[in-house]
């Protein structure tokens, strides 16, 4: 019966055993010799919000295009930095945050200046400026919170997984945020999973779990009806009163063979995951129907036009899944080698198509989060792993650029209408109120009513730079 026991106390760190591993140190049955606790699945203090949609731009998005116009480049554009004014801005001093995988062609410096390749204009109440290229976007500028002095340390595509969890990739393979989400919080309905992610992922930023386990990572998900997740539904038809009594089987023998390896944690996140798969063929496939929506709404969401149709809907599938209680919903867009917003040449077409591709419906899916009265609970992010170079590389492309950059939040109580921060007058440095990427981790989980402290598990010690701090400035 130990034997047992200790295998159901291992599940409870599972897909969807977290209520069950309260019950079981309630009822005493845990190992004696374990002082620490897992979580119960509820919040440690009241949330202000109760899902995340977290969209990740791959490549790395030109802040000074975009959300932070810098006039100064155009004024000096063709000149060195040590011909203008900000020569200081190399100080080695203030590049020595940089932390190479291998020294490669990419993240180098970029000494001659690269005019701003687009124009901005101030946008609502607040006034902020944003960029041509999102116009839709600037039209919700009041809803939003951008962060104009971002900074990270890895300056090649490793600082993708480096923004999702916050860790270098020389140091190894840590939780992403999303898992981070998963294991502390409990479910909001249990016939669909917690943690999904669309959109393509390189091999280096596929995994979120990690030491936490695999069933932590988030579940793939494509848009389609017929065939929303891999293997979701069974070859041939089946009868459901056949399919219930297979499921029970395969639970039943999953069980028997936890008991002889009480301490596999895939065994225990693949019989939970078989039992969220058996709901979820019902659940997830009604989710990204979208024929109850109007043609409004489809609309709203750019899903009317070829070049935003793709993200336009998942997008919408993602308003769908929050509607119905998922808490976590990463999306990567432009994934495919190093991400499509990486350029390196060519930056004014490569960003102006990437724009019209998810402006329209980011700015679709603000609006209808407000007009369903869900965004007050419901926390989006604009991120991207780095900016890119104020210099030019060759005639008309900007290197990774790992000093300053920004991200914006909007939603869940985030004051809206605001920026936060600021770089210096060339985009170089994050020069005011400087955030690494954590901080945008721990307002998250702030405002999902979690202290990340309590979220560590034995022997997996954190640093203080992985826990970040809330950014008060930008919370309502």
């Amino acid at each position: 019966m130990s034997v047992r026991r200790s295998f159901l106390a291992d599940m409870g760190l599972g897909f969807t055993g977290l209520a069950l591993a309260a019950m079981l140190h309630k009822d005493g049955i845990a190992r004696p010799d374990q002082n620490w606790l897992p979580p119960d699945g509820k919040p440690h203090f009241p949330p202000k919000v109760k899902s995340v949609i977290w969209l990740f731009m791959n490549g790395g998005v030109s802040h000074m295009e975009s959300f932070d116009p810098k006039p100064m480049l155009t004024k000096y554009a063709g000149k060195t930095i040590a011909e203008t004014p900000f020569a200081d801005t190399q100080d080695p001093k203030k590049l020595a945050i940089e932390r190479l995988v291998v020294p490669d062609g990419n993240g180098n410096q970029r000494n001659t200046l690269y005019p701003l390749q687009v124009g901005f204009k101030p946008y609502g109440q607040s006034g902020i400026e944003v960029s041509d290229w999102f116009p839709h976007l600037g039209a919700q500028v009041d809803k939003l919170a951008i962060v104009r002095s971002m900074w990270t340390t890895d300056s090649n595509h490793g600082a993708q997984t480096q923004f999702h969890s916050g860790r270098h990739q020389n140091d190894g393979d840590f939780p992403t945020l999303g898992a981070w989400v998963h294991y502390g919080l409990g479910t909001l309905n249990e016939n669909l999973p917690q943690f999904i992610s669309m959109g393509n992922r390189e091999y280096w930023n596929k995994k979120d779990g990690h030491y936490l386990g695999p069933a932590h990572d988030a579940v793939p998900l494509r848009i389609d009806p017929n065939a929303p997740l891999d293997f979701g539904k069974p070859e041939r038809a089946l009868d459901p009163q056949a399919q219930q009594i297979g499921a029970e089987l395969v639970r039943e023998l999953n069980l028997q063979r936890g008991i002889e390896y009480p301490n596999d944690p895939a065994m225990a996140a693949r019989i939970a995951s078989y039992e969220l798969a058996f709901r979820m063929q019902r659940s997830i496939p009604e989710a990204v129907d979208f024929s109850q929506e109007t043609a409004e709404t489809k609309a709203l969401y750019g899903i009317d036009q070829p070049h935003s149709k793709d993200f336009g809907m998942q997008l919408l599938a993602s308003r769908r899944l929050v509607e119905r209680g998922v808490r976590f919903i990463q999306i990567q867009h432009g994934a495919g080698g190093a991400g499509t917003w990486d350029a390196h040449g060519g930056l004014k077409a490569n960003h102006e198509n990437n724009a019209k591709a998810v402006d329209q419906p980011i700015a679709g899916l603000l609006v209808d989060l407000e007009r369903r009265g869900m965004l007050k609970e419901t926390l989006v992010v604009f991120a991207t792993e780095f900016g890119r170079t104020p210099g030019a590389q060759g005639s008309d492309g900007r290197d990774h650029h790992i000093f300053g950059f920004s991200v914006w939040l909007a939603g869940g109580s985030i004051k809206g209408g605001t920026v936060h921060g600021a770089t210096d007058e060339i985009g170089f440095h994050a020069a005011e109120d400087r955030h690494y990427v954590t901080d945008i981790h721990a307002t998250i989980l702030q405002q999902l009513g979690l202290d990340s402290r309590r979220l560590e598990v034995p022997g997996r010690k954190r640093l203080e730079i992985d826990h970040g701090k809330p950014i008060a400035q930008i919370i309502g």
